[in-house]
């Protein structure tokens, strides 16, 4: 799907025709879009296959003397640094992957070709950009309600001890107490929600904009605005594929390891669970392969629409394309890797011409008694 941009597809477009729109980018370019989301995928496989191998390694050593305190130490300390790394690589190669992701999209939508190459060459130079963006959201989303509930729970155990040291305990309190404790975490999954729709647009704004992540959260909250439920039934659609996708691999092979006779014996029950949890683990991240570019395109898909709605985008890009208008500003284009050739300045240090100097370069003149 190299060709132009039809003004069909420039126009606003209901939900159903951004999944077929998503359907379509995503058949046509599958190995583009598949290869770039199996970059993080890959990238935190590799701790995650030390952490197991660990896990076996301990599993190993279960008829062994007791460990001492040192070897216990030490387990807990590769233990904490193998997911402290898993983490640190996955966010970072994540953000540059769906940054990426965004970038095929947006040229792929243009009509312009995308590669998996030059969709991560022409996000390198700003990966620290979309690291701090991811970091923001996580921060926003995920890590502001988990502080709010333990700030929640650590002020209900207090209240409560208080209560009971006080005499006032009861059915009553405690019946008090629950129906509070249902009320926030009913409070903070509606603003987890309410802000991961809110936010959704902020990575395909920081990539096709080129803003900053502070910039690119307040583009995603104004051009978020009328289309959550729509972005909220992607997810859920996209929830419910990541589940189809995950029993269809995991169930078949779970049922043919356990028809293996080697892993029925009791001898070996250890290392068919070992294998099953590869399994579960491997399925998983195939499925997470799979499944990335479904949300990074129909978002990115979802950008458009909402600026082809509240900017008319669609009417400044078909006239750009008719030549009536500048070039647009905010087409991703790869950047080059090597800095311009700058043309020579002249030296503002050399001094003035003196009046003999210009005299001298004056051509002579011409008089009529010469002639």
């Amino acid at each position: 799907m190299n060709e132009p941009l039809r003004p069909a597809s420039l126009s606003p477009s209901t939900l159903g025709e951004i999944l077929d729109r998503t359907a379509q980018l995503y058949r046509s370019r599958f190995f583009v879009f598949l290869g770039i989301s199996v970059v993080p995928t890959v990238g935190v496989l590799v701790p995650v296959c030390g952490f197991f191998a660990f896990l076996v390694w301990m599993g190993s050593r279960n008829n062994d003397p007791a460990p001492t305190g040192d070897v216990k130490l030490l387990a807990d300390v590769f233990l904490v640094a193998v997911v402290v790394v898993a983490l640190a690589v996955y966010s970072a190669v994540a953000a540059l992957a769906m940054a990426a992701m965004n970038h095929a999209v947006a040229r792929a939508y243009l009509g312009e070709k995308a590669t998996i190459r030059d969709s991560y060459k022409g996000i390198w130079r700003r990966g620290w950009r979309y690291v701090g963006l991811l970091i923001l959201e996580g921060l926003i989303i995920g890590v502001a309600p988990m502080a709010v509930w333990v700030g929640i729970v650590a002020i209900a155990a207090g209240v409560g001890i208080l209560a009971k040291n006080a005499g006032m305990g009861g059915s009553a309190n405690d019946a008090l107490v629950g129906l509070a404790a249902v009320l926030g975490v009913v409070a903070l999954l509606g603003y987890f929600f309410w802000m991961l729709l809110r936010l959704s647009l902020a990575f395909p704004a920081c990539v096709i904009e080129q803003i900053g992540a502070w910039a690119a959260l307040k583009r995603s909250s104004a051009l978020s605005k009328g289309t959550k439920g729509r972005i909220f039934l992607l997810y859920l659609l996209g929830s419910a594929l990541t589940s189809l996708l995950s029993m269809g691999i995991t169930i078949p092979l779970a049922i043919i390891a356990a028809l293996i006779p080697a892993f029925s014996s009791p001898q070996h029950a250890q290392a068919a669970n070992v294998v099953m949890i590869f399994i579960i683990y491997g399925a998983s991240f195939a499925v997470q392969a799979l499944t990335r570019p479904v949300y990074g395109i129909a978002l990115t898909l979802f950008y458009y629409d909402q600026r082809i709605r509240q900017e008319g985008f669609d009417i400044e890009w078909l006239m750009q394309r008719a030549g009536l208008v500048a070039p647009l500003l905010h087409v991703p284009v790869t950047e080059p890797w090597l800095p311009p050739i700058l043309k020579p300045q002249p030296n503002d240090s050399t001094p003035p011409p003196t009046e003999a100097m210009k005299q001298s370069t004056e051509p002579p003149a011409v008089s009529g008694e010469s002639l």
